[in-house]
């Protein structure tokens, strides 16, 4: 979400979205509040700071960190603060396993992905820290049906050797697939909520994504083509709920709410899956975070997501 006002941004993130509110990530305020700097603050026995070439373990907590949790704690009061008496499914975010590996650097100053054992120890660390955060959250907002998205925007490229090294001229050894389903599987299966895998990236692969446990795949809808149908239509008829990012995350000019999903219905129709399905399966959202957004956009973003989505159930056809 834009701008550094956590009361603001809960406010808007449990009355604009209806049923599923979340808790922001305000990444404005700096080191600490961005997607990287935040889900490093959760890790256990693990500690980050910030470097020239970025985010850089150390041996240490130090004010990197400290300022991190302490952001992540003024959010959870804001959200407490808005969801008193609140029952229903509520989101959290942190970065996934493998984002993480190619987004923080190792004393070497290479990437963690570089190593093995970095990564191991980063997985562990995350599935810890991770269930710390859940529980806090829990006891927030205790009658919250709490769902974890996973962001993973780095992922194809761990996945395809395109993630660059420190120098920028080289990249790292595409990363085997059975390690990177294997990986995730075990943080999906510790952490005991269902999870949502989240990319905005080109060629998301659905199919590893689903083997290895996620209840949910979130996705630039604008970026599917026409090899991705086919898993975009197993995945639907196997359960797994799709979140379609069909509104701009950019201030944008918002068309009627039934027109943004007009490219969903189509599509579930060159399938031939059900209509009567696609309000329960789909949920709608922005193509990706509202980060880059005003204020007042993201605001209008929301609840042009929650209508279009109230659309899907209403006129399914």
């Amino acid at each position: 979400m834009p701008g550094g006002d956590a009361r603001e941004a809960a406010r808007v993130a449990v009355e604009a979205t209806g049923t599923f509110p979340f808790l922001p990530e305000l990444p404005a305020r700096g080191p600490g509040a961005d997607m990287i700097g935040r889900t490093l603050g959760m890790l256990v026995e693990l500690y980050a700071r910030v470097e020239p070439s970025g985010w850089r373990f150390g041996d240490r907590p130090g004010r990197d960190t400290k300022r991190a949790r302490s952001w992540l704690g003024e959010d959870l009061d804001a959200l407490e603060e808005f969801t008193q008496g609140y029952q229903g499914p509520l989101k959290v975010q942190a970065v996934g396993p493998w984002t993480l590996a190619a987004g923080v650097e190792t004393k070497s100053g290479e990437a963690a992905l570089r190593d093995p054992g970095a990564c191991r120890d980063l997985a562990g660390s995350l599935a810890e820290g991770i269930g710390v955060h859940l529980e806090e959250t829990a006891r927030r907002v205790p009658g919250a049906q709490l769902v974890l998205q996973l962001d993973e925007p780095s992922l194809t490229a761990v996945l395809t050797g395109h993630v660059r090294t420190a120098s920028g001229y080289r990249t790292y050894r595409a990363v085997d697939r059975a390690r990177v389903e294997s990986t995730l599987r075990d943080l999906i299966t510790a952490v005991g909520v269902p999870v949502v895998v989240h990319s905005c990236a080109p060629d998301v692969p659905f199919a590893l994504l689903r083997r290895a446990g996620a209840a949910g795949l979130s996705f630039d809808f604008s970026l599917l083509t026409e090899r991705d149908w086919d898993v975009f239509g197993e995945a639907a008829e196997g359960g797994t709920a799709l979140l379609a990012g069909v509104v701009p995350g950019l201030d944008a000019e918002l068309s009627d709410p039934a027109g943004s999903v007009s490219g969903v219905r189509a599509l579930w129709r060159r399938l031939g899956l059900a209509p009567g399905a696609l309000g329960s399966s789909v949920a709608v959202t922005p193509a990706c975070g509202l980060a880059g957004a005003s204020p007042s956009y993201a605001r209008a973003a929301l609840l042009h997501c929650a209508k279009a989505a109230r659309s899907l159930v209403d006129d399914p056809e």
